[in-house]
């Protein structure tokens, strides 16, 4: 019998907890050389405008690129270390797939069954255990970023973060629909893919009811990806359009703060840039999010699908979902 965690997370733990603890550690000394690079920068701009200080603003030249280097050396080893984890989580997760091969079934779902399998190995496990590298590290990394520079910029000019904070709120309205949305066509598409898969083993055993269903399927599909895709860039357009709207007021409210002698020039040169480093943290933070539910609910329909694969559900009422009938409720196809 398969015994499996009952969340994403808790199987994440369970087969690289001591990685994950690794993996935030260096999440850690990312986003603590985050705002390193943003000080520097300010101080060079403002010796230049102010002091022409030529010696300073080349050692504080030499220090950014120090910095960079040291901050982007420490960003390959955890890229890397990423998808080594994420590979060995794939690779453990197929094997416990394929262990299953051959565990009894009704014979009225062995087609179906051998098409569950077919799709577990080959695309569902994939995503699992690449979600595996990021699970943990990801929100430590790109949340200590937001909080690091927001406050580094709160520091610098409380009235413009909060302006900048105030445009970028909308987004935590939106962005949860949205991915909601696009969650309820991904598990339709994932549990119709199955069907597909039982459908072709079905066909090549002779099934010809099996076969002539699959064009709608395959037609169900398309309109379900795009759907996904409509949904995505839709998210992603008004996420920029939030980013750019922040820029324009840092650089409106700042460059008349500077001409009125209430800022210096190398402060908004500062917060301008800082919210260009928000932007990326936070859509990481949003694709995160994105990969988190999507991939929590297919890891549920392994884990189901495992489960029954080794015999703890062998009764009609305890069919998982790709057998019963649909539990997801199907949304328009786009």
């Amino acid at each position: 019998m398969v015994k499996m965690p009952k969340t994403l997370f808790g199987y994440i733990w369970r087969a690289s907890a001591r990685h994950q603890l690794a993996l935030c550690l260096l999440s850690v000394a990312v986003f603590a050389l985050s705002t390193v690079p943003l000080e520097l920068q300010r101080r060079i701009v403002n010796d230049a405008v102010a002091h022409g200080a030529t010696a300073t603003i080349m050692v504080l030249a030499l220090a950014y690129a120090a910095v960079a280097l040291l901050e982007g050396g420490i960003k390959l080893g955890l890229n890397v270390y990423r998808s080594w984890v994420s590979e060995k989580t794939v690779l453990g997760l197929r094997q416990g797939i394929g262990a299953l091969t051959g565990h009894a079934v009704s014979a009225e779902d062995r087609a179906r069954a051998e098409g569950v399998e077919i799709s577990m190995i080959l695309s569902e496990a994939e995503p699992i255990g690449g979600f595996a590298g990021i699970s943990f590290s990801e929100p430590v990394l790109q949340g200590g970023l937001l909080v690091a520079i927001f406050g580094y910029l709160a520091f610098l000019e409380p009235w413009l973060a909060l302006l900048a904070l105030a445009i970028f709120s909308p987004q935590l309205v939106f962005v949860p629909l949205m991915q909601a949305a696009i969650n309820r066509r991904v598990a339709a598409r994932i549990e119709t893919l199955r069907e597909v898969s039982g459908g072709i083993v079905g066909a090549s055993n002779g099934d010809a009811t099996l076969a002539a269903a699959q064009n709608g399927q395959i037609e169900r599909i398309f309109g379900l990806n795009m759907g996904v895709f409509k949904l995505k860039f839709s998210m992603n357009f008004l996420m920029n359009l939030m980013h750019h709207l922040g820029v324009a007021t840092a650089l409106g409210v700042g460059g008349w703060l500077a001409v009125e002698g209430r800022i210096e020039v190398g402060t908004v040169v500062a917060f301008v840039s800082g919210l260009g480093k928000v932007n990326d943290p936070w859509g990481d933070v949003v694709n995160w999010f994105r990969e988190m539910t999507v991939v929590g609910m297919r890891y549920r329909l392994v884990a189901e699908g495992m489960r029954w694969l080794s015999g703890m559900a062998q009764d009609e009422q305890c069919k998982p979902a790709f057998l019963a009938p649909s539990r997801v409720k199907r949304p328009a196809s786009a």
